[in-house]
C-alpha cells in the first residue's frame, strides 16, 4: 500500500486516540483529520478528500450513515470504513448500502484494523467475521458496488 491520507471520524475521544495511535504504527498512514460528528466528517472529507475515512455510526448532529451517503457525493474517491459497536444487521447493511467498503466492530478492531484498511484501500469489501452473517451478499467478500446516489431510509440521529 502507498501513502494513504485518512480521516478519523469518533465522537468518544479514548476510542479515537486509539484508532489514531494504532494507525501511526503504520509509515504509510498519515492521519490528517479527526472530528467527532457528522457534520464535521463531511465538511473536512469535503475539504480534505482524504483516500480513507474512518466513521462511527451513532454521531451527534448526523449519523455515520447518512455522513456516508454525503461523503460519497463530496467526496466520491474516498474509501469508507465504519468502526462501530453496533452490530445489528439492519445497522451493518445499510451502512454497506451507503457507499461504505467495510464495516468493522469496535471490539474487533484491534484484530480487524489493519486487515480491513487494506481490503477497503484495494477495493474489496471486509467484515468482522462476526458481523458477515448479517450482509448475507457478503459472505464470500466479493464487492458489490453500489451507486453513491442511492436512497435509503435515513437512521435517527443519536439522541433521538
Amino acid at each position: 500500500m502507498s501513502s494513504l491520507t485518512v480521516l478519523v471520524v469518533e465522537n468518544y475521544e479514548p476510542f479515537r486516540r486509539f484508532i489514531c495511535s494504532t494507525l501511526g504504527k503504520r509509515p504509510e498512514l498519515r492521519i490528517v483529520g479527526e472530528v467527532s460528528n457528522g457534520l464535521e466528517a463531511v465538511k473536512k472529507a469535503q475539504e480534505l478528500q482524504p483516500g480513507l475515512i474512518l466513521l462511527d455510526v451513532w454521531l451527534p448532529m448526523l449519523n455515520g450513515i447518512e455522513a456516508a451517503r454525503r461523503v460519497r457525493k463530496l467526496s466520491p474517491e474516498s474509501k469508507i470504513l465504519f468502526v462501530s459497536q453496533e452490530s445489528s444487521p439492519d445497522v451493518v447493511q445499510e451502512a454497506i448500502a451507503s457507499g461504505a467498503l467495510g464495516y468493522i466492530a469496535k471490539t474487533n478492531a484491534g484484530i480487524d484494523l489493519f486487515a480491513a484498511v487494506e481490503a477497503v484501500c484495494q477495493g474489496r469489501r471486509f467484515v468482522s467475521t462476526g458481523l458477515v452473517g448479517h450482509v448475507p451478499e457478503l459472505a464470500d467478500r466479493q464487492p458489490r458496488r453500489f451507486h453513491p446516489d442511492e436512497v435509503l431510509s435515513p437512521l435517527p440521529k443519536a439522541g433521538d
